[in-house]
């Protein structure tokens, strides 16, 4: 038998008068005084702390203790939380305890630690944890245990195997004699392994790492032991991401081949060659750690190609030639062919120009096929020059070392007060590049050598016509002063070698003045004057020392600089009068190189003159 469901009106009554109950005894609640639900926003904060902590320790240790002890945690919890006598008290016994435990981090192992309560004269508890840390242990001795393949290999006197355990014992950062600090003890554990993986061995691990400490003595003595593993051998380079460029691309810039011993510092400069082909919006360089593939471990290429054309437009302004705007086209794969194809058009108050270049993907050797133009019309003081080049050569970038063999056919005519001149030369040209720095695009030590050689012959408007060679050099020296203060200093010159009345264009003549030269002086402005009129030269030298720091701790990427430059052009070496400027300028170490605003004073012309310029380190 089943009961009658309820009629509809007497179900609405009856949650009538539940509804009416609960909202009586809600008021009835609040009539006497009862709370309501705890509400869901956040404990108030405390008006004041619940309690004062004072700590009696060292200056270098009171941070450590004050950050991590749970009497310093909970004193400012909030009023809901607050902790009674009794925790208090918990707290304040257990205080030593946890001191002890991070002293013992910091290499004292012999501490003694005390706690006492009392209450100030407002009522407040007061704990006071005083701290006396004893002597800080030291390293005592350290014992390096080496098995696996880099042990076998010294041992049959591999001298790269030698070499490396010889550097990882003796380069071990905790040695004996050095206060003992659980950071410092993680931080070589960490590093030395890190270096093991990286020569070799990515299969390395610490089998044992023992740090003993003796208390009474104040001594602690360190065991390791370290499994190298087998020592890694690259194998097959094997390429994904690629949609329109060949595998070969890839491969060519690699400088190994198969069964050279691993380097991670060889996969990296790989991984920098590829970006730079100007192909790719990233690459990755890995080895497969598998210890089964040792023997020829796959080396891994992921890349992310670039799009096939890009073009850029930019407007700018430029203390050596004005105001400019400029257009640049690149096509990374023109007519299907393995080339790269760069147009680049500028148009200035005092420079209108072109550049082309078609430049090869890798070769083998890592030499790229080259084919480059350019023309434009310069306007420096009262003078225009209108000029173009034809080239075509062969380029070579390694790691540290960049070669530049080409032919080259140049133009260029020169109209200022003292008349109009009309000249070309056929030339071989080699450029070479050495880089030795911590950073390319903002060195800070290190330095750099550029050198230039063409030999030739020209053809002149009036004067004779003949052979001649041309010689340039150029060396930048970076380095760090202390105290966050750092020095670089150039020296820069140039020869023409030909007979006295043998005319060549003006662009294989030297000038000095401007931005990257002398500044102080305009570009282009610095050179023998002849009617009046400031002309090229035969010969050239320039000089430069700057002293650089940042201007805060709290930004380290903008710098302030002091600086005195020095330098000339002219037809004779005794005729080369030095014209010098000097100032003060402000840096920015943007990503993609530094941004100089530099105020400088030449003394020829008696004027200050503001410079600005992106300079990159070539």
């Amino acid at each position: 038998m089943t009961a009658a469901a309820p009629r509809p009106a007497l179900a609405a009554g009856v949650a009538a008068l539940a509804m009416l109950l609960l909202g009586g005894c809600a008021a009835i609640d609040k009539l006497r005084g009862q709370p309501d639900e705890p509400s869901a926003t956040a404990p108030a904060a405390p008006s004041r702390p619940a309690y004062r902590l004072e700590l009696i320790a060292p200056d270098e240790l009171r941070p450590l203790l004050a950050e991590h002890l749970d009497l310093s945690r909970f004193r400012n919890a909030p009023d809901t939380e607050a902790i009674d006598s009794s925790e208090l008290n918990r707290l304040a016994a257990a205080a030593p305890a946890q001191a002890r435990t991070l002293l013992e981090t910091e290499g004292y192992f012999a501490a003694q630690v005390s706690s006492a309560r009392r209450t100030d004269s407002d009522g407040q508890p007061v704990v006071q944890i005083r701290v006396e840390t004893g002597p800080r242990s030291t390293v005592e001795r350290v014992e390096f245990v080496v098995d696996g393949e880099l042990q076998r290999l010294a041992t049959q006197r591999d001298a790269q195997a030698g070499e490396l355990l010889g550097t990882l014992q003796g380069d071990w950062p905790l040695e004996a004699g050095r206060p003992f600090r659980q950071p410092a003890w993680t931080a070589a554990k960490n590093a030395t392994l890190a270096r093991v993986r990286a020569e070799g061995y990515p299969a390395a691990n610490w089998t044992k790492t023992e740090a003993q400490v003796d208390a009474s003595r104040h001594r602690v003595a360190i065991r390791l032991e370290l499994d190298s593993g087998a020592l890694f051998r690259l194998g097959e380079v094997q390429v994904e991401g690629l949609q329109r460029f060949d595998q070969s691309t890839v491969q060519r810039p690699a400088t190994f081949g198969r069964g050279t011993p691993y380097s991670e510092k060889l996969l990296l400069d790989y991984q920098e060659r590829i970006l730079k082909l100007g192909l790719f919006e990233s690459a990755s360089v890995e080895l497969d750690p598998d210890p089964a593939t040792a023997a020829a471990a796959p080396v891994k290429v992921r890349v992310r190609e670039l799009t096939l054309q890009q073009a850029t437009i930019g407007v700018g302004v430029s203390a050596n030639t004005g105001p400019r705007v400029t257009l640049e086209h690149r096509h990374r794969k023109p007519f299907g062919l393995d080339w790269v194809a760069t147009n680049k058009f500028e148009v200035g108050s005092q420079i209108k120009s072109w550049s082309g270049e078609l430049i090869s993907h890798p070769l083998e050797g890592l030499y790229r096929n080259l084919i480059a133009g350019n023309a434009e019309r310069l306007r420096s003081g009262e003078e225009i020059r209108t000029a173009w080049t034809a080239r075509l050569g062969r380029t070579q970038d390694t790691q540290r070392i960049e070669r530049l063999y080409f032919g080259e056919l140049t133009h260029a005519r020169v109209e200022n007060p003292a008349g109009s001149t009309r000249s070309e030369a056929v030339t071989a040209n080699y450029h070479w590049i050495y880089r030795e720095v911590d950073s390319v695009l903002l060195p800070t030590d290190g330095y750099t050598l550029s050198l230039q050689s063409a030999v030739g012959r020209s053809r002149n408007s009036t004067e004779q016509n003949g052979p001649f060679g041309r010689g340039y050099g150029r060396f930048t020296l970076y380095q760090p002063l202390g105290r966050s203060w750092y020095g670089s200093a150039r020296i820069e010159a140039g020869n023409l070698f030909a007979a006295n009345n043998v005319g060549v264009p003006d662009t294989l003549l030297f000038r000095a003045g401007g931005d990257d030269s002398v500044r102080g002086y305009a570009y282009r402005t610095l050179g023998p004057v002849v009617d009046g009129a400031v002309t090229s030269g035969r010969v050239m030298f320039t000089g430069s020392a700057e002293i650089a720091r940042p201007i805060s701790a709290q930004r380290p990427a903008f710098w302030w600089a002091a600086f005195v430059d020095a330098g000339n052009a002219a037809n004779h070496w005794n005729e080369l009068d030095l014209a010098w400027g000097y100032g003060v300028g402000l840096r920015w170490r943007s990503p993609v190189g530094p941004l100089r605003v530099d105020l400088a004073y030449g003394e020829e012309v008696r004027r200050w003159r503001l410079h600005l310029s992106v300079g990159i380190a070539f």
